[in-house]
């Protein structure tokens, strides 16, 4: 898909960071835009940076919920017209804690929204492009999709899981010429997606990449049909790492890049 002009996009996670980066973009761009956010607040603060937009609707509620996404699909549908591009942005941080300190619920949690909120945007919007038999399906992921670190067990778990979803959706479109199914690796993007304290010294030394400059990378790989989207502070050596070093050196290189950020008196107690 090359051309977005007068095209429907819904983007989820759109108060803010690369959701909020997507609806700036696809509106100079002459899309329709469907916006949705968990926070009112935020996302209506998008909805003002897009005044020259004629047709965007947007609606506040939890992508883990599956019959707010349906209805937010036929709303959609009903409004603007079936979509040609679904975003699955929206996502969570992690507990940024070991696995072993990480509660069941915590798992349940991140999973819910950084996972099924993308199943359920996926299978929502799938239909509408479908129909239009033109369109693309973009899921985030990320590059902790790729590795696994310490302190993300739950988080990395998810964008697993979005890689390993969206990646059998490719295989299963791939005779398609008209529809085309994207996941998206960021690397260290500038966004607020990390709120606690703990994330914070992470957060100032890897999460440098704008997310307009990846927003526009991921926008051109669309046109290209580019699949795999790998982009970002530290996304090629990581990619290069998950590819091409052997597993038992890889951990070594992941602890010893992230060691300094993480509370290593919390291991001593479980790991002698």
């Amino acid at each position: 898909m090359k051309d977005f002009k007068n095209k429907v996009v819904v983007v989820t996670g759109a108060g803010s960071g690369m959701g909020r980066a997507y609806a700036i973009e696809f509106a100079k761009l002459g899309a329709n835009l469907a916006l949705n956010d968990y926070d009112k607040a935020a996302l209506d603060e998008t909805v003002s940076l897009l005044s020259n937009t004629k047709n965007v609707l947007a609606l506040a509620f939890d992508v883990s919920d599956k019959k707010s996404m349906f209805d937010f699909a036929d709303k959609v549908k009903a409004e603007l017209g079936n979509a040609h591009v679904i975003i699955n942005n929206a996502g969570i941080e992690g507990s940024g804690r070991p696995i072993f300190l990480t509660t069941v619920e915590e798992d349940h949690k991140i999973m819910n929204i950084n996972y099924f909120g993308v199943v359920h945007g996926t299978k929502a919007f799938l239909p509408q492009i479908v129909e239009n038999n033109e369109g693309a399906v973009v899921n985030i992921s990320s590059i902790f999709g790729l590795i696994g670190t310490p302190n993300s067990g739950d988080y990395c778990a998810s964008k697993f899981a979005v890689r390993g979803f969206t990646e059998a959706l490719m295989a299963e479109f791939h005779e398609s010429k008209t529809i085309s199914i994207h996941c998206v690796h960021p690397g260290g993007i500038a966004t607020n997606i990390v709120k606690s304290e703990e994330g914070k010294e992470f957060s100032k030394k890897y999460l440098t990449t704008p997310p307009e400059t990846i927003v526009k990378h991921v926008i051109e790989s669309i046109r290209q049909k580019k699949s795999k989207i790998v982009f970002g502070n530290d996304s090629f050596k990581t990619w290069l790492g998950s590819n091409f070093v052997p597993q038992g050196i890889l951990k070594g290189i992941i602890w010893n890049e992230i060691k300094h950020i993480v509370n290593r008196e919390e291991y001593k107690k479980f790991i002698k």
